[in-house]
């Protein structure tokens, strides 16, 4: 009952008024980001979401886009604006994906959408992150977000999926307050955020 039915209701009623009650502090970002970006407040990125199927995900642009003389981005460390880096250790870099919420295309809470180009990469066991929503935060975020292993992530991610339940989706709810607060996990050791997957790390 709650996973088919009483989990999109909620989702969609809490992006609601989420984005009505933070519509302020929206606004601001959206210009604080749109000085720093040349106009570009924000980013948006192909996904796979549920069943695999493709979406694009809407978050705050935190990084530039500079290049180096041979016209490659610089290393995500060098692009990321201060400003930018506010908003991430914030997690305020996450408020426009409760317009995914929104669109269906995402939960608010479910295994963190990745990149399309990992899809091959997964194992069978690890493809069963994709039999539910993807969402803003997770069970692997609030057990150490990008600081841990790619395959510790996968694990936390399927166990999310054996176990969906209102009372975890509770859970993870009150323990994200507690990461956010305490900026943990935000990036990976001697990173500005995660390495790529590549299907051994």
């Amino acid at each position: 009952m709650y996973k088919n039915h009483l989990k999109r209701l909620i989702d969609f009623l809490a992006a609601f008024f989420g984005l009505l009650i933070l519509s302020p502090i929206f606004l601001l970002v959206t210009l604080g980001l749109a000085i720093a970006n040349q106009g570009k407040p924000f980013f948006f990125q192909r996904r796979p979401g549920k069943n695999e199927k493709i979406f694009k995900i809407i978050k705050f642009k935190t990084m530039n886009d500079k290049k180096d003389e041979d016209g490659n981005l610089l290393t995500d460390a060098e692009r990321l604006t201060p400003i930018g880096a506010f908003v991430r250790k914030t997690s305020l870099d996450e408020i426009p994906q409760l317009i995914n919420v929104l669109k269906g295309d995402m939960s608010l809470i479910g295994p963190r959408p990745l990149l399309p180009e990992y899809l091959p990469l997964y194992s069978e066991t690890q493809k069963r992150r994709h039999e539910v929503r993807p969402g803003i935060t997770g069970w692997a975020q609030v057990n150490g977000r990008n600081a841990i292993s790619w395959q510790k992530k996968f694990e936390l991610d399927v166990w999310y999926v054996e176990h969906l339940s209102f009372k975890t989706d509770l859970k993870v709810f009150f323990m994200t307050f507690k990461k956010v607060f305490k900026s943990e996990g935000i990036s990976q050791e001697g990173q500005a955020t995660m390495e790529v997957f590549n299907g051994k790390n």
